[in-house]
């Protein structure tokens, strides 16, 4: 049975007071990354955390766990250290492109997007939206007073850059002394953060660097991202260990990958970024800012949460700021392990049917009272995203998925629907019901005379042959979910926790039963569908002359009149990227969003 949905946020008015940064790893004091270990280096140089990327892959009792980082320092071999439950053995350590993790943060970035309203005049069908080690390096693993310290090497080997040697200690304090011994300049001080580890029998993964096989950058190593994984009934990201080298605040960014759906913190509280906020155009020029004072808000209406900041699935995405995760892409973060030994059992998704995509087609509306059919199916074809987003969901499970629903509504004098029914279907109860839920929030034209009318309308549901495309449910089965929480060094009194979540959706294009836009997040009986998003609307500005215009159907950039040029539509999805470096006590929340929300 998965846990309660821990935490939804608020209204959106009473969400947004100011203070906390989406920050990064820098050497200023108060702005650092968290680690899931700490580094040493040979000269007793300090050593400050530029920038850290983790990616957690869970399955069964197995855990990989991938991760880049970049520091700032002298160049000078050094090394990290992070504590593994189990002895690593040479095959379960490899080096990984950076740019899978460019991939992932994109992907489960925060992202603004624009909208254009479509002539309020136009018949037109409305499709989906936007889916569219060195020689003489002066340490080493070699000294002769492990086992009078407790100390075991218990594996060496090499990896790419990357000298590592596994370690177990009976006590931390001869761990404390064996790494002194041994050349590793640990800051003072460090016993008391070993210690817990120790105890509970940890190993330590040691991964020496050698900086001569580095690309230098402004003074930063780009280290090659190092991937391990191990099998453990525990799920948790040890950052307590990080803090040996922190300097002040720390930031922690985990994005999770699973089959069993979405993941929080298990021992700390809970909280949702807030979405689909409607902000001015002066965002688009400081969408950094606003994010994170944002987040700063949010942190603040929740001291010490774990803030969720994306969950969906990892092969689809509605906008996309990048193209969504592969097959290729997911096994080099971990499914090629997750599938092999007993350890993995969490079960695969159905094979989709390849080359094949979900369709929607709306049939003819009969109508009885006192509105136009034209209209009613104008009104109809608005509202056709969020069918489609139905049957996508669907899809995603059941990919031979196909059938008919006959739907009806009754609507009241001022055009809002009083009451909506299915008359018929060959559809799953799931499907039905979803549509159902969303025909709740339609808003038509009152009718002719304040006449009682009836709009009886059928859908047919069908995969037909194609390339499948991004933003349509996916066949992998893994769900993404980006975790965020901001601490200070006296504050983190445990490593993360993590277990699996009920599933929630919010931060689409999808209109509740007031006709309101989606706001926050919300429990969902279908996959994960989450997501920090924000968005500029621009309203039709042009004439309206046809007798019922129908406003808030938004869509691309329409062409330019005199070149005949297509703009950037919502395709031009901007994703709140290197937010370490965002500009911060310079804006206020205020600025940029409406009157209603401040």
């Amino acid at each position: 049975m998965r846990p309660p949905l821990s935490s939804v946020p608020t209204p959106a008015a009473s969400r947004l007071a100011a203070a906390l940064v989406l920050a990064g790893l820098l050497a200023a004091p108060s702005r650092a990354h968290a680690f899931c270990g700490f580094f040493v280096s040979g000269a007793g140089a300090k050593l400050f955390n530029d920038a850290t990327l983790v990616v957690m892959m869970r399955g069964g009792t197995r855990t990989v766990l991938s991760m880049q980082n970049s520091y700032a320092g002298p160049p000078e071999d050094f090394a990290m250290v992070v504590p593994v439950p189990v002895v690593l053995k040479e095959e379960n350590v490899k080096t990984l492109p950076r740019e899978i993790f460019e991939r992932v943060d994109a992907l489960a970035a925060p992202r603004l997007v624009e909208f254009w309203e479509k002539d309020p005049c136009a018949e037109e069908e409305v499709g989906t939206m936007g889916r569219g080690g060195g020689a003489g390096s002066g340490f080493g693993v070699g000294s002769g007073r492990g086992a009078d310290l407790g100390v075991t090497v218990e594996a060496t080997f090499t990896v790419g850059e990357y000298k590592i040697a596994v370690l177990s200690a009976r006590d931390s304090t001869g761990l404390d002394t064996w790494l002194h011994d041994n050349g590793y300049a640990i800051p003072a001080g460090a016993e008391p953060y070993l210690r817990p580890y120790v105890a509970a029998g940890s190993k330590f993964f040691v991964a020496k660097v050698d900086v001569s096989k580095v690309t230098m950058k402004d003074g930063r190593a780009l280290l090659s991202p190092l991937r391990f994984y191990y099998d453990s009934p525990d799920f948790a990201l040890p950052v307590r260990l990080g803090l040996i080298n922190s300097a002040g605040t720390q930031d922690l960014i985990v994005h999770v990958l699973s089959r069993d759906g979405r993941y929080e913190a298990a021992n700390y509280a809970n909280a949702f970024i807030p979405t689909n906020l409607d902000v001015a155009d002066a965002t688009r020029d400081s969408f950094g800012a606003f994010y994170a004072a944002l987040f700063d808000a949010t942190a603040a209406a929740s001291p010490g949460a774990v803030i969720t900041e994306y969950a969906w699935s990892a092969d689809s995405c509605d906008p996309c700021p990048a193209p969504a995760l592969d097959d290729t892409e997911l096994a080099t973060l971990g499914a090629d392990v997750l599938d092999t030994g007993t350890a993995a059992t969490a079960d695969a998704a159905p094979a989709p049917l390849t080359g094949r995509i979900p369709e929607v087609k709306l049939g003819a509306a009969a109508v009885d009272g006192g509105l136009d059919p034209a209209i009613a199916r104008r009104i109809l074809r608005k509202h056709k995203n969020q069918v489609q987003y139905c049957y996508e969901k669907a899809f995603a499970t059941n990919p031979a998925l196909a059938g008919a629903a006959t739907f009806e509504v009754v609507l009241g004098a001022d055009g809002v629907v009083a009451s909506a029914k299915i008359v018929s279907s060959t559809l799953p109860d799931a499907l039905g019901a979803c549509v159902l839920g969303g025909l709740k929030g339609y808003g038509f034209p009152p009718p002719a005379g304040g006449r009682k009318t009836t709009v009886r309308f059928p859908y047919t549901f069908k995969a037909v042959p194609g390339a499948p495309r991004r933003g349509w449910g996916g066949s992998s089965g893994f769900t993404l979910t980006r975790l965020h929480l901001r601490y200070t060094k006296d504050a983190l009194g445990e490593d993360l926790v993590l277990r699996k979540a009920a599933r929630v959706e919010g931060g689409r294009e999808v209109f509740g039963p007031s006709g309101a836009l989606e706001d926050g997040a919300r429990a969902t009986a279908g996959p994960d569908a989450f997501q920090a998003r924000y968005v500029i609307r621009h309203a039709w500005a042009g004439a309206i002359a046809c007798k019922d215009p129908v406003r808030g159907r938004w869509g691309s950039r329409p062409a330019d009149k005199a070149t005949g040029a297509l703009g950037a539509g919502p395709a031009a999805v901007t994703p709140a990227l290197d937010l370490a470096h965002a500009p911060r006590g310079t804006v206020t929340l205020a600025a940029y969003l409406p009157a209603g929300l401040r």
